[in-house]
């Protein structure tokens, strides 16, 4: 009997040779190197001008610092916490007898913040994690004791950990639930929104949100349709531009995202009750930083200011919006729509 027809042979199952994922993974959660588990695939990244999966790169740091001030002794909130970036780096310069309260409404990346800044020699007694969004910053204070601060950063663009991770249906990179909940534990997904909206609302929203030159269009193609996953919804608004080229859809479809995750998560009603809160947060002399990433944002925190400014409540304001510099939009791109304004309160 020849080996080839052997009974052993015969019995042996096929195996498929296991294939290698490469050095770009495509599933977010096969990304393991960028995990902070591999420090010089990390460093690579970064110099190629992205950002690792699963991480977050501070925008503006150098101008926030020189905005809000820090010194030993004073108190700090980071109104939206994210990755810890800023927070670190605030923390580092009030201490010692300093403190950093940290908000944040997403109970995903919060408990990992809180754990890496603990991890960092940051502890209890001067940084300390809530669960909020920035507009309930007086009941966080509140149940602090604190009557005031000597700071507050507010960051309000979408960290680059929600962005990333498919799961949570802030991008069209991949595919992943149409939810863009920043808390998915309330609330409804944009699935379940766009399916209850009426089409005039939505065009509406579209306009106002992010400023959509085809927002009746669109507003007409989505509302009370059923769209499961962020590429069936990406693929119906391309579908509906059929004489618009392929980068400029790509711009609608940007657009579109950003106003269906802001009417998800009432970005601007918190926003509005923020600023509207924020100078009786502030001690006399003390001063916030604020990053916008869109023009509803800015207008918004724009006026509050200039309001405030002329109603004596302000000192200080920045009458001319600050912007990355050249070299940080090209190391960072997802810098490259931030604008700070900044304010001090009277005296």
């Amino acid at each position: 009997m020849s080996e080839e027809n052997s009974p052993a042979s015969e019995s042996a199952p096929h195996k498929r040779r296991v294939r290698y994922s490469g050095r770009n993974p495509r599933r977010f959660e096969d990304k393991y190197k960028e995990h902070a588990q591999d420090a010089e695939t990390i460093a690579k990244i970064v110099a190629s001008g992205k950002t690792p999966a699963g991480t977050h790169r501070p925008i503006m740091v150098a101008e926030i610092l020189e905005a809000l001030v820090p010194a030993p002794g004073e108190i700090a909130v980071d109104c939206t916490l994210g990755y810890g970036g800023h927070a670190q780096e605030i923390l580092a310069m009030i201490l010692p007898g300093g403190k950093l309260l940290g908000l944040d409404h997403d109970p995903i990346e919060l408990p990992k913040t809180e754990a890496r800044l603990h991890a960092a020699g940051f502890g209890a007694d001067v940084f300390t994690a809530h669960r909020s969004n920035f507009g309930g910053l007086p009941q966080v204070l509140a149940a602090s004791e604190i009557s005031g601060v000597d700071m507050i950063l507010a960051d309000l663009g979408v960290s680059s950990m929600q962005i990333d991770d498919p799961s949570r249906g802030f991008s069209v990179k991949q595919d992943g639930p149409l939810d863009m909940r920043m808390n998915p534990q309330r609330g409804q997904p944009v699935s379940a929104f766009l399916q209850k909206v009426k089409a005039d609302t939505l065009a509406s929203m579209l306009m106002e949100y992010s400023d959509e030159p085809k927002a009746v269009q669109i507003g007409a193609a989505l509302a009370g349709k059923t769209f499961n996953t962020t590429h069936e919804l990406a693929t119906a608004i391309r579908a509906n531009l059929p004489f618009v080229a392929k980068e400029d859809a790509h711009l609608h479809v940007r657009r579109v995202f950003q106003a269906l995750r802001i009417a998800v998560n009432d970005e601007f009603s918190a926003l509005e009750t923020f600023l509207r809160n924020l100078p009786a947060c502030l001690k006399p002399g003390g001063r916030v930083a604020i990053l916008t990433f869109h023009s509803g944002e800015d207008r918004r925190v724009k006026k509050a200011f200039a309001s405030g400014y002329r109603e004596g409540i302000y000192s200080m304001v920045t009458h001319d919006v600050i912007r990355p510099t050249a070299e940080e939009q090209r190391d960072n791109p997802r810098s490259q729509s931030a604008k700070l304004r900044w304010a001090k309160r009277a005296g």
